[in-house]
């Protein structure tokens, strides 16, 4: 199965991972800037935009990241947004001698809340997961709500978002599934501990996905790593405050 890549720019390699429910389109409003500086890979994980997904497919974490291994190029910087974060971690724990750098986006290694760790409440994947036996083009809508809240910009948020997502075709209902089920059952959190590769975690302080209470814990947990809060941003603070964005960006890769 080939996994849909869309490249251009010129510079050294960044490989963008887009979030759940999304594709790689989502990174239109700030890839004209980056690619004046980098060449970028913009991916669409399987199941979504133009990646297809064949049925009975196991949809693993190993597996997303063997799927994205396949196109990477020989040696990048990797970011990865939301559940992109996910797939990036994993990648930088198999195959750290194929990264220069890793960033995660508003990402978590531990995206549901456990004892005495904050994150997304049980009750509101479990709702996701009613809702899509539904109608799961809704559910995407909620979601896409959930990502703007607490944004100074949350219409503006939305309404890119919900652009970006119809330039491809919609996602598949059984990678919705899995990847709902990746964020509520992936730990990564100790493995993670003895990561040896520069690190930037990008957070938006107002962000319900991924609690601002989550930060100084994965702060303590990888002091190696730099952690950078934008203090207006919720959870795609690439959308709503992309100069920023892209100037934390750059600072951190150049």
């Amino acid at each position: 199965m080939s996994v849909s890549v869309e490249r251009f720019g010129q510079g050294p390699d960044l490989v963008l991972l887009h979030g759940w429910g999304m594709n790689g389109a989502v990174w239109h409003g700030i890839a004209q800037e980056l690619a004046a500086h980098y060449r970028l890979h913009l991916v669409d994980l399987p199941g979504f935009g133009n990646s297809p997904l064949q049925a009975g497919t196991d949809y693993t974490l190993p597996w997303l990241a063997e799927q994205v291994a396949a196109i990477l190029p020989e040696k990048c910087h990797l970011l990865g947004w939301s559940l992109g974060g996910l797939v990036a971690s994993q990648l930088a724990l198999t195959m750290p001698e194929r990264l220069h750098s890793l960033i995660t986006v508003a990402s978590s290694p531990c995206f549901m809340a456990r004892d005495e760790w904050p994150g997304i409440a049980p009750k509101v994947l479990a709702g996701f997961n009613q809702m899509l036996a539904g109608d799961f083009m809704q559910t995407i809508e909620r979601f896409l709500a959930i990502q703007a809240m607490g944004s100074e910009h949350a219409r503006n948020d939305i309404r890119q978002l919900r652009h970006w997502l119809a330039e491809r075709p919609a996602p598949r209902l059984a990678a919705l599934e899995a990847g709902l089920g990746l964020l509520a059952e992936v730990d990564l959190r100790d493995e993670l501990i003895g990561l040896d590769l520069p690190w930037l975690r990008l957070y938006g302080r107002l962000d319900t996905l991924v609690p601002k209470a989550a930060i100084p814990l994965l702060d303590a947990r990888y002091p190696v790593s730099h952690s950078l809060v934008l203090e207006k941003a919720s959870h795609a603070p690439f959308i709503s405050h992309p100069e920023q964005f892209i100037t934390l960006l750059r600072q951190f890769i150049d």
